[in-house]
């Protein structure tokens, strides 16, 4: 009896002070100190209104007063570090090779349509930008911009390059840098820990399991951005009648486990800004901000920056 007694009050204590934690973890965590904090954020700098990943579209974006440029990274043949989505030319200049095996003076335009990755049956058309940029490029032009640097392949050379420009051009303070991949954040992080890293895949997985097991208020987390998709936007990527029963499940299960307020809460309270992507319509912004999301990733700027201007949501300070 005495050791049932013992067992509960000990369970009920640990869940109270996990509560409480979770409720204000500063009592155990040094807030992490935030040099810049980003609301609207620009997907490849606007890929529905711009072609994705070009100087128009990054300008395009500032302009508007975005707070934070998204792009990805990777290098060509004669180490360069070059601002693109994807290594292989294909889809976006119609030359099937890698961006790896062609030096940058003879990398191809792009193509004067692109498709928008995350708008169903959406497609951008260019104006006279079709040039695809170094990384020094959109640092030149944008020295006070925050930027959301996706390193795409597992290559020491890049991250080395990539964070070399970074400490070049003074932008620690305004930088974030990562991948899905949790081999590749951590070659980030050992490279140059002065600049702030996502949380990767498996990193996310493992907050979940913290999260629900109560254990996270007591856990140091390295991370000081939470970078992820909102699950239920399948249903607008994909033609509804060709979704099955078991993916709808899926999403469902990914966007009630994924998108929890509390969650947020907890991290923003410990100073980890967290980003919505890719969200391109009013109704998927507003669930967004009501969750407790620092920010929304959109390929759409001026309809973002629209939703906010009239629903009152203030910039960041």
């Amino acid at each position: 009896m005495c050791a049932a007694v013992y067992v509960l009050s000990t369970v009920t204590g640990y869940v109270l002070t996990s509560a409480l934690l979770l409720k204000c973890p500063n009592l155990l965590h040094r807030r992490k100190r935030e040099t810049f904090r980003s609301r609207h954020i620009s997907h490849r700098g606007g890929a529905g209104e711009n072609l994705e990943n070009t100087m128009a579209a990054f300008k395009h974006a500032v302009d508007l007063g975005t707070d934070m440029l998204e792009l990805d990274c990777h290098m060509t043949k004669d180490e360069q570090v070059v601002v693109s989505h994807d290594g292989n030319l294909q889809r976006a200049c119609g030359i099937n090779a890698n961006i790896s095996d062609v030096p940058y003076a003879e990398l191809p335009p792009y193509l004067c349509k692109l498709g928008v990755t995350f708008q169903r049956e959406c497609f951008c058309e260019g104006g006279e930008d079709k040039r695809m940029p170094l990384l020094r490029d959109v640092f030149d032009a944008f020295p006070h911009t925050p930027v959301n640097i996706d390193i795409k392949v597992n290559n020491d050379t890049l991250i080395k390059k990539v964070s070399e420009l970074v400490v070049k051009y003074d932008r620690e303070h305004l930088t974030v840098w990562g991948n899905a991949s949790n081999q590749i954040v951590k070659k980030c992080y050992k490279e140059n820990p002065q600049i702030p890293v996502l949380f990767s895949f498996p990193r996310v997985l493992q907050l979940l399991g913290l999260f629900y097991t109560g254990l996270l208020p007591f856990f140091p987390l390295k991370e000081q951005f939470l970078e992820i998709p909102m699950p239920s936007i399948i249903t607008k990527l994909r033609d509804p009648d060709r979704l099955t029963r078991s993916h709808r499940i899926i999403a469902w299960l990914a966007d009630t486990l994924l998108m929890r307020k509390a969650l947020f809460d907890h991290l923003t309270a410990r100073g980890i800004q967290v980003y919505i992507w890719v969200l391109n319509d009013d109704e998927d912004f507003q669930r967004a901000f009501d969750l407790g999301a620092t920010g929304v990733m959109t390929d759409f700027p001026t309809r973002l920056k629209d939703f906010m201007d009239r629903n009152g949501i203030s910039k960041p300070e």
